[in-house]
């Protein structure tokens, strides 16, 4: 019989054996005030995201941080389909910028041995879409809003795969929601996040590093862990990214 408990090298983590200790974990899970809003009471969808997670090779906590339910449809924050993809074994790199000029994001991504794809989401495309002044995250942060939706539609052009085809939370969350007779259980958008502010950041990239540098975590599922609590900017992201693991010498080495 297999246990919930997984002991992996890195350290401790639950992964369930069995659609029953998945049920049971998945209603723990539901009534922790660990979780987010959404799947709090909910068993159910807590199961399901779950399920959905594990096939992006999430474990369960990692998938109820990062799988966002918006407007009844599944979706990932912008930062955590960035580190899933970075951990794919195709990636290849990407590089992504932004012209005031224009107002224009550019996003470019590349699988390994395949051709560099861009995409660029400029002021314009956002007034297009009738995004552009929009109340909330499009008028407290353009710029960033811009190149969140520059890096979806390029890493969902060529890593979708590695995505199952989930969209980013943050176009979900501007897709207009289907009108039906029932509109008194209309599902809500879940609320829009803050953002890391640069103070914070430096005050605990210390620790940051060491958590790196120690093995504990590696860069990509420290950006996930931390996007699920707030936003980091691409310029965070690519701090932490820049950070590598110290190699442990031997003790007989040492000695």
């Amino acid at each position: 019989m297999g246990t919930v408990a997984e002991v992996k090298n890195n350290g401790f983590a639950l992964q369930p054996q069995s659609l029953k200790e998945a049920q049971e974990f998945a209603t723990m899970l539901s009534g922790s005030q660990m979780v987010p809003k959404s799947y709090q009471g909910k068993p159910a969808d807590t199961l399901v995201a779950m399920m959905l997670g594990s096939e992006l090779k999430l474990n369960p906590i990692q998938s109820l941080q990062n799988i966002a339910v918006i407007n009844g449809r599944p979706a990932l924050w912008g930062d955590s389909m960035q580190a899933l993809v970075q951990a794919h074994h195709s990636f290849g790199g990407m590089t992504e910028s932004f012209d005031d000029a224009s107002m224009t994001a550019t996003c470019t991504v590349w699988r390994k041995g395949g051709d560099k794809h861009t995409v660029h989401f400029s002021q314009s495309d956002a007034s297009t879409a009738k995004l552009w002044g929009k109340t909330g995250p499009w008028t407290q942060y353009p710029k960033r809003m811009l190149q969140l939706r520059a890096r979806g539609f390029a890493l969902r052009d060529q890593f979708a795969d590695a995505l199952s085809g989930l969209i980013s939370a943050e176009e979900a969350r501007d897709m207009p929601i289907d009108i039906t007779p029932d509109t008194q259980h209309q599902p809500k958008a879940e609320p829009s996040r803050e953002f890391m502010d640069d103070e914070s950041f430096a005050k605990n990239l210390p620790t940051y590093t060491k958590m790196i540098e120690s093995g504990a975590r590696s860069a990509s599922e420290l950006i996930a862990f931390l996007s699920s609590k707030k936003e980091l900017t691409p310029e965070q992201c690519g701090t932490l990214n820049n950070i590598k693991p110290v190699e442990v010498m031997d003790a007989e080495v040492v000695a």
